[in-house]
């Protein structure tokens, strides 16, 4: 993966290795980085993993490479920054459209998203000379799913792990105890790197794995020692403590995931919550 080393460019075209290529779309922000990637696999008949959001330059940028070759267009999870750009892609080249089932709306998720075959844990696409297959990684979103690129060991991994950046949890949809889980289930897995949703190739997945887990761990760990400074506490009022090495911008961001470690703290009987306080059992 040599290819993927300098610095990402919105709309600039990476191949990355004899069957895989990559091209960012133009939306880089504080919760994509430098934009969501798209990548391209196949050399005839092509698979594209996360269109990405509605952009009309993007939608040309992708279009300029796959022509009339797309026949795959694969979602990770239903964010408005990754699959809303399949149903221009869909018009535009008659390319099928796989996912997994759209999940409740929670104010970010892209509700018009309708794949033509829905996918689950461990399904396989056929595609001649590669085949993708389904990994089910709830946690950011209920509804994610990672591809393995199995010819590659290679794991497209959406939101699911980002390079340079920690993934985001937010309830409702959003779940950090299946999120750990899904971390976990990496390990179990016969890959040799991960293509983000957001950033470069990770060459060290498991290592990559073990590091996230560990650092979620620490965080939780912030999170009851918060409770000797302030108990009962609000969410608001356990967010500058926690995450104290975080700049305050970042807080209202970092509510999100801090809940999402509540809600799991309280299904193990660490704390309670009423009416909006949360306590450590005295």
């Amino acid at each position: 993966m040599n290819a993927d080393r300098k610095m990402i460019v919105p709309g600039e075209f990476i191949q990355l290795n004899e069957l895989v290529s990559r091209i960012t779309a133009p939306n880089p922000g504080m919760m994509t980085g430098p934009g969501t990637n798209a990548y391209i696999i196949g050399r005839d008949d092509l698979a594209l993993i996360d269109p990405g959001p509605e952009s009309d330059v993007h939608h040309s940028a992708l279009l300029k490479v796959v022509g009339n070759r797309l026949k795959w267009i694969l979602c990770t999870h239903t964010h408005r920054d990754h699959s809303p750009g399949a149903r221009a892609l869909k018009a535009a080249t008659g390319a099928q459209v796989l996912g997994f089932a759209p999940t409740p709306d929670d104010g970010r998720q892209d509700t018009t998203f309708a794949p033509d075959r829905a996918l689950r844990d461990g399904d396989v696409i056929d595609c001649g000379a590669f085949r993708l297959r389904a990994v089910h990684t709830p946690g950011h979103a209920s509804n994610h799913l990672c591809y393995l690129l199995e010819e590659q060991k290679l794991l497209f991994t959406g939101d699911h792990v980002m390079q340079g950046s920690t993934v985001v949890i937010s309830p409702p949809d959003g779940d950090m105890q299946a999120y750990l889980q899904s971390l976990e289930r990496l390990l179990a897995l016969d890959i040799a790197a991960l293509a983000p949703g957001h950033g470069h190739i990770i060459e060290t997945p498991h290592d990559e794995a073990r590091r996230l887990i560990a650092h979620r761990l620490k965080r939780e760990q912030k999170v009851l020692d918060a409770f000797s400074k302030k108990n009962p506490a609000t969410v608001e009022e356990l967010v500058p403590i926690v995450y104290d090495d975080v700049p305050p911008r970042l807080h209202p961001v970092a509510r999100r995931s801090l809940h999402a470690h509540l809600i799991k703290l309280g299904r193990e009987g660490r704390v309670a919550e009423t009416d909006g306080l949360w306590e450590v059992p005295r």
